[in-house]
């Protein structure tokens, strides 16, 4: 299928040339600045500290959608019931 790897390739340019300007966006103004050690910690701790949220956050969504805690309570689909009789 010539149009799944079309779209791969187009991806990975798109995610190579996010990184290249990352890289461009974190190198270009901090040519004399020094950052100490303990700050490039508190980066890390930062970002793996957003990255255990937001994959927690999506993972307790996955769980909610399949367990179907997501759908509507019994008496909100009773009262559907009711309003759908009423028009017919």
């Amino acid at each position: 299928m010539p149009g799944g790897w079309i779209a791969i390739s187009v991806l990975c340019l798109l995610l190579g040339a996010a990184l290249y300007g990352a890289y461009q966006g974190w190198t270009a103004h901090s040519s004399d600045i020094q950052m100490p050690d303990w700050a490039y910690g508190f980066l890390a701790a930062g970002i793996v500290f957003g990255l255990l949220v937001g994959c927690g956050l999506m993972a307790l969504a996955f769980y909610s959608s399949r367990r179907g805690y997501d759908q509507p309570s019994a008496t909100q689909q009773q009262k559907e019931n009711h309003d759908r009789e009423d028009r017919d």
